[in-house]
């Protein structure tokens, strides 16, 4: 996979979680959040537990609980749509604070919520413990084909360059008084995104044709082999194993 490349996601350590092989988390994390997903929403407090468990996780990496919540943010989306379904889903209604409110609603707007934020700080988790290129070595060790391993690993290795693309195209712009404020200055903004497409299929080109004089026919070297004992996945079992159990215990009658 070539040299390793650092992501603003991952936070170096050398915590029990750090050294775990990758695809035996990824397993775990997967695991988890399959667990999660099949939870009864009415077992509230199964949730609350899940909750526990992540932040035992992230006790165990040092992962600063600021730093967790910050980067939960991405799931903003989903939150908005949540808060929308009290007020948009049919059904049997009830009056919190004055506001009229269906109760289905606010059921699938505590699912969305619960079970979004906990498999989105699962995710954050893995990716503030693992190294992308790591990552990359689980999913081929996983066995996942190797045409997505390829295309996630070119994607993780040119979207910064992309992104400085996009930002000189940015820089050389303002430099030149442009500054958009309304719709009249979209037609420029359209322009430069369809300049950016055109540099980065050709930049693709010239590294695809770089790659072939190189010897490549269609798949990457494998440079490390992953491999993980029996106590590590044991380790890396825990978290969804426990999971597995309160989910058990919320379907109990």
């Amino acid at each position: 996979m070539g040299a390793g490349h650092a992501h603003r996601l991952y936070r170096r350590g050398d915590s029990p979680v750090h050294t775990l092989p990758p695809h035996t988390k990824i397993v775990a994390v997967l695991g988890f959040v399959l667990v999660v997903v099949s939870t009864p929403r009415e077992a509230v407090w199964a949730f609350a537990l899940y909750a526990v468990l992540l932040g035992g996780v992230a006790a165990i990496a040092r992962i600063p609980a600021g730093s967790l919540l910050r980067r939960l943010v991405i799931e903003a989306p989903f939150v908005a749509f949540a808060f929308l379904m009290p007020f948009v889903v049919p059904g049997e209604q009830t009056t919190v604070l004055g506001v009229s409110l269906s109760v289905p609603g606010l059921w699938g707007a505590w699912n969305v919520l619960a079970k979004g934020t906990l498999g989105v700080a699962a995710s954050v988790l893995l990716a503030s413990t693992t190294e992308l290129r790591a990552l990359l070595l689980g999913l081929q060790r996983l066995k996942l084909p190797p045409l997505l391993v390829q295309i996630a690993s070119f994607m993780i290795r040119y979207g910064d360059v992309i992104t400085d693309e996009m930002r000189r195209m940015s820089t050389a712009r303002r430099s030149r008084g442009f500054e958009a404020k309304g719709v009249r200055h979209w037609r420029v903004l359209a322009t430069s995104a369809g300049a950016l497409f055109i540099r980065s299929y050709e930049r693709g080109e010239r590294v695809h044709l770089a790659m072939v004089s190189r010897g490549y026919a269609g798949s990457m070297p494998v440079i490390d082999e992953v491999t993980a004992t029996r106590a590590q996945w044991l380790h890396a079992a825990a978290l969804p194993a426990a999971a597995l159990l309160i989910c058990l215990l919320g379907r109990t009658p």
